[in-house]
């Protein structure tokens, strides 16, 4: 009995997936055959991918390696269509059955391409000299869905590759905004669901990002630096003279626990990685908020946004190491099991790394010396189709572990790297909707005296807008 429906879950697994391939293969409009035989060519390929060149030599990419960027630089990809379908996909859920997200942006380091236009400067970490921080490159901003357990998996729904004359701010609204939308229209969020928690790091101006998003049934969880200064709720006027009634409360500094008062809640727990956790929550508190920078364009008076702020101290670390609290800050609800799923998200939030890494350094990501922008968006959604493909298929291939390599806890998924080894034994299992390659020959290549010239040189993007302006893709409050 048990063999039949392990059976019948495979069957509709190896379903679910074909489905996902065949629908992929709908959004790819123009040179379709090409770029997916390029997602397949990413999954079975062996070992890490260097070049495009080289991803073109693979056994499932039929065609040349003039095709494979001819297919880059000319292919359509239904960007909308794509994410809809993402969005409509299987997608791993809390425990109170709630959608957990993280955002965070990755560069794609161009420092060379000086005929690449659209680069901005982006952060490097450098261990050198601690001087050398940016890089000039395209930053793309992704959107992933959490897991829980004991699984560094995610599912990539969306990503936008900021302009030098973007708004970070409002660029990320206008992504999380349209994200949600499609969540709701693909049935993901209903009415009566828990609200989607997402979490993002200290990079992310989370007050600006809570008020701008507060329509919607999202909670914003952001790291804060310890230097921030918060208000309470404003006391009472004194006297009876008629005067404007205070808009601030006690101060309160975070370098300074004893201006925060007592805690609104406080929780503790001895944990196997971290030690002694202890979390503690202060509620109805407000940063000061000015009318400049990202507030100087800002129709009316300055929002009073008021939120939440939770400290999170561990004990010793491996090595006697003490680490600072970390702080976080948020404008949902707060009880107790909120409270922990707010920091437990954050802290998976550094999921999403481990899918950098692995888009970068297996399927080849920021490989590619692409000049056009436009082509290195369709091949950063190549890599997410590729991916959404493997977590698709984690549960029917086998985990071709090396010797060297622990073995998979029984009802743990394995990692990417090694559900990508066994995808080629299930591929000849899955629909292939792309036509086999017509045989050519050579083309004459380039007739005598049609160059253009040299490409033109692009600078590096330098300045970046700070005042709260629609973004070029709408408004960011329009649903």
């Amino acid at each position: 009995m048990n063999s039949v429906v392990c059976l019948d879950v495979r069957v509709e697994a190896l379903g679910v997936l074909s489905g996902f391939r065949r629908e992929l293969y709908g959004c790819l409009t123009r040179r379709a055959d090409v770029l997916f035989e390029a997602v397949d060519a990413l999954l079975c390929q062996d070992g890490s991918v260097t070049s495009l060149a080289e991803l073109s030599l693979a056994g499932a990419h039929q065609r040349g390696h003039g095709a494979l960027y001819d297919g880059l630089n000319e292919g359509v990809i239904q960007f909308a269509q794509f994410k809809a379908l993402l969005a409509g996909s299987r997608l791993p859920r809390g425990s109170d059955g709630g959608l957990r997200l993280a955002v965070d942006v990755s560069a794609w380091p161009r420092p060379d391409a000086e005929t690449s236009p659209e680069r901005c400067h982006c952060y490097r970490p450098c261990r050198c000299d601690g001087v050398r921080q940016t890089i000039a490159g395209w930053p793309c901003s992704i959107v992933a869905v959490l897991e829980s357990g004991r699984s560094s998996w995610t599912a990539v729904l969306d990503a936008v590759r900021r302009r030098p004359d973007d708004d970070a701010t409002v660029v990320t609204g206008v992504q999380i905004r349209g994200l949600v939308g499609r969540l709701v229209l693909a049935g993901q969020c209903r009415a009566g669901d828990p609200l989607i928690v997402v979490a993002m790091d200290s990079g992310y101006d989370i007050v600006r990002l809570s008020f701008l998003l507060a329509d919607l049934p999202v909670v914003l969880v952001g790291r804060i630096v310890s230097t921030r200064v918060f208000y309470g709720p404003p006391a009472a006027r004194r006297g009876d003279h008629p005067g404007r009634a205070p808009l601030h409360g006690a101060r309160a500094e975070l370098r300074r626990p004893g201006t925060l008062g007592e805690p609104a809640l406080s929780w503790f727990q001895e944990h196997a990685r971290y030690g002694h956790v202890v979390v503690e929550a202060w509620a109805g508190l407000h940063p000061k908020l000015e009318r400049r920078a990202a507030w100087a364009g800002h129709q009316g008076a300055v929002p009073i946004v008021q939120g939440s702020v939770m400290r999170i101290r561990a004990g010793p670390l491996p090595g006697d190491r003490d680490p600072d609290p970390v702080w976080l800050f948020t404008t949902g609800p707060l009880t107790w099991d909120l409270m922990n799923t707010y920091w437990r998200t954050y802290l998976r939030r550094f999921d999403l790394e481990h899918t950098f890494r692995f888009f970068k350094q297996h399927l080849a990501w920021t490989r590619p010396r692409l000049r056009d922008p436009g082509a290195a968006d369709r091949w950063t959604w190549l890599v997410i189709a590729a991916h959404t493909q493997l977590r698709l298929a984690r549960d029917l291939t086998e985990d071709l572990r090396r010797p060297w390599e622990k073995p998979t806890v029984r009802g743990q998924h394995p990692s990417p790297l090694r559900v990508r080894r066994g995808y080629r034994r299930l591929r000849p299992m899955l629909a292939d909707p792309a036509r086999p390659a017509k045989a050519t020959r050579p083309g004459p290549g380039r007739p005598v005296g049609t160059g253009t010239g040299p490409a033109p040189r692009h600078p590096v993007g330098k300045k970046q807008q700070k005042k709260d302006t629609p973004h070029r893709g709408g408004a960011i409050n329009q649903p």
